[in-house]
Parts: C-alpha cells; structure tokens; sequence
C-alpha cells in the first residue's frame, strides 16, 4: 500500500516522534531552483500606486457546499486582508443577489437553468466585462464560464485555477477542446492543487511551462474541537469504533465499495453527505446486511461536521475516479489529527495524505484493501495517534490557507509584473510543497 511520489528523490526526514515524513518534491524537470528560498512576499500593490483588485469567478459559493466552494470562501477570505477581492458566481434562484458575505463582496447572478452540471447565466459576460480587475481568476472546469470571459473582452489579466479535468464525458470533453484551448492561450498561469495532477492531467501537462503547484489549504483552527460533550454523545450513540466518510453520493466518491467493506469490519461507519446515489448505497446495505453498521446523516452543519471528524477513529476516502483531484475532506480530518485511509488515484489524494506517513493508501475499488486498512488502524491505537499527528503537523505545515493565500498572492505579482497583453508567467514553474 506505498504511494510512490513521481520524481521522488529526496531522502526521508523524521519527525519528533519517530514518523517518516518523505520529501515529496515535484518531478525533477518542473523543479525551479529558487523554490527552496522563501515564500514571495504579501503583495497588496499593483505596481500603479493601487491596492491589487482580484475578480474571483466560480460556480456557487457557500453557504452552497462542495469542495470547490469551499477552496473559493477560504482563499477569498484571506486574500482580502492584502487585496480588494470580488466574486461572480451563480446563484441558486433566478434573482440576482448582491452582499458581502464574511466580509467579501459575492454577486450572485440569475441562474436561468444547469447544462452540463454547469450553471447558465446570461448575464456573466457583461459583468466581467464591466469590472476594473487587474486580475481575473477563473476556477475551472466551467465552460459556461470560460464562455463569458472570453465574450466579455476583458483586458486584466487571467488566472485559471484548474480543479479537475473533465473526467467521465468523454464526448463533451472533445467537443469543449477548442473553448479549453482559447481559453488557456489567455491565461498568464494555471494554478494545481498538486504536483501529481500537473502529471497525470493532459491538460496541464502539455501546458506546465505556465503550471504553478499551489496547494489547497484550510484554517486548521477551525477544526478544533469546542463541544466535547457533542463529541462524548456521538462516540456513547455510535461507538466504540466509529469511521467517517464525507462527501457528495456521487460515481466518482466509491462509497459502494466502502459499504461492501463494512461486512469485514467490527465498527460502524458514518457517512456525512447526500447525493443522487444515496438511496442506491442505502438498498446496498440492507442487501448485504451491513444497515446496522452504517448511519447515512445526510447534510450537517459545519460545526456539527467538526464534532463528528472529532468523535470519529478513521477517516476514509474511498474516491475511484480523478474527477477527486484533491480531496479537501481529507485535509478536514487530518486537522482534527485523525489518520485517512485514501487511494492510490493519479490526482492529488495521495499527495495530501500520504501512505505510511499520516494513513494507509490502498488501491481505488477494492473492498478488501479498504477493509484491512481501516482494521489494521483500528485494532491499533498506537498507530492510529502517530499517523493522526503526523497528519495534523502536514495541515499545519503544508497546507494552511495563509501558505496557500501568500502563494497566490506571490503568483499574481509574477502575472501582473510579465510583459506582454496576456504574458506566460516569467520562469512559471511547478513549486515543490514540502521541500
């Protein structure tokens, strides 16, 4: 169950208490020398005597979730403190809705209808069009959005941050090329949330001259536990041997080979979520007998989340599919210092947690590995405390939303000081995360 990091030469450390905590360096033709000095500085400047101005422009924003809601609100929120910031989104009505929301100005425009799972609105082109961004940072895959950029003419310059290819459609995926490639000619970098992706993404990787690695990043603090006797009430109604799953029941996520694991696991298993597949998985467990040891709790608050990451023993990502390019429910647990089961995907999952260091990896679809794995963590507390401090240490370290913030920041002086209308980022570069 060892990931092997692609380029991976360095030689291992070892943290206080004894966990091997490998380099995980980016292939050796990305690397940039200068990746070892430190971090860019702050930048709120845009070189004309101005505070930098940022138009975010995405699907939806929280308080709808999903991870790229969630990677949007975080960064946002920090890039405030440093730069005026702006979000485009749509909304979930057809009313247009314009307030700030945790101190970030988000306008929400008339959603008319979904094509693609790609919300459409008419009106996007004109406010792109219409804003003074010196930057604007688009959060792809989104056609509909892509579309209105262009239509719109704006002249700052682009950002793209690339979440995920388009995975499982195939035909739409070949038919989006032109638009893709229009798209990307514009852009003056791609941000990945992880060296992995830039490798296995076709995309970016006949684009990584312009790639940057800009991991995804959360407040660890707001994953500390407040409620201990919310925690206390989970673990006496649920336990003793509680592991968690979160996220949406959809194909991509693997949750039927997760229950078809439950049968060879002495624990019971909370799945945190909702989705199209639910009443599926549900008929799945009673089929196979595993219904007592499993409790679907549909969609939760966030707090209520915190108190279940907490209360639980192991977290598991049993994702089959690159559309999980990273896996931000994983950087959650890790927070509360718990140890993730994950698989060995080409996409960043195994890069956020890594085998053998903060959890197991095992290979997407295998019941039976995923069984072993969650045993072999849960029949031994030792292990389990190690790798859960290991992973709360890599969130601290690796992937807080103030690193990933200064990143972006760094990334968006590098584009804004490069010559040229729309310029390829001088010396852009694929930075290693945990050099």
């Amino acid at each position: 169950m060892k990931v092997t990091n692609a380029g991976d030469g360095g030689a291992p450390g070892r943290s206080p208490d004894g966990v091997a905590e490998p380099r995980i360096p980016a292939p050796a033709a990305l690397a940039d020398p200068r990746d070892a000095a430190a971090p860019p500085p702050r930048i709120a400047e845009n070189g004309r005597g101005g505070a930098l101005c940022v138009l975010h422009v995405g699907k939806y924003y929280p308080p709808y979730r999903g991870g790229i809601e969630s990677h949007l609100h975080a960064l946002c929120r920090e890039l405030k403190k440093s730069a005026a910031v702006n979000v485009i989104v749509a909304n979930e009505t057809r009313r247009l809705m314009d307030a700030e929301f945790e101190g970030v100005r988000v306008r929400r425009l008339p959603r008319l209808f979904n094509l693609a799972s790609a919300p459409v609105c008419p009106t996007m082109a004109a406010e792109i069009r219409r804003t003074a961004a010196d930057i604007v940072h688009l959060h792809l895959p989104n056609p509909l959005a892509s579309m209105a950029y262009l239509a719109s003419g704006h002249q700052g310059r682009l950002v793209i941050t690339w979440h995920s290819d388009i995975v499982r459609q195939r035909t739409i995926s070949r038919v989006l090329r032109p638009l893709e490639e229009a798209i990307l000619r514009r852009a003056g970098a791609l941000i990945a949330s992880s060296p992995n992706y830039v490798e296995s993404s076709p995309v970016l990787s006949r684009n990584r001259a312009r790639c940057r690695v800009i991991p995804f990043g959360i407040s660890a603090d707001a994953f500390r536990s407040r409620d201990a006797e919310t925690v206390t009430k989970i673990r006496d109604r649920y336990g003793p041997h509680l592991v968690l799953a979160v996220g949406r029941m959809v194909y991509y996520k693997g949750f039927e080979h997760l229950v078809s694991a439950m049968s060879r696991v002495n624990a019971h298993l909370l799945i945190v979520g909702d989705g199209p597949l639910r009443t599926k998985l549900e008929r799945q467990a009673f089929d196979t007998g595993v219904m007592d040891r499993i409790t679907f709790l549909g969609r939760v608050s966030q707090e209520q989340v915190v108190s279940y990451y907490h209360a639980t023993d192991v977290f598991v990502l049993p994702s089959v599919a690159r559309s999980e390019a990273f896996g931000i429910a994983q950087l959650e647990a890790m927070a509360c210092g718990k140890p993730v089961v994950n698989t060995q995907l080409a996409s960043g999952v195994p890069f956020v947690s890594v085998d053998g260091v903060t959890g197991l990896t095992v290979a997407p679809g295998d019941a039976g590995e995923l069984a072993a794995a969650m045993n072999r963590l849960l029949d031994d507390p030792y292990l389990r405390g190690k790798y859960g401090a290991a992973a709360a240490r890599r969130v601290r370290d690796e992937f807080s939303v103030e690193r990933m913030a200064e990143r972006t920041l760094g990334l968006y002086h590098e584009v804004i000081a490069g010559s040229g209308e729309y310029p390829a980022v001088a010396a852009a570069r694929v930075a290693a995360t945990s050099a």
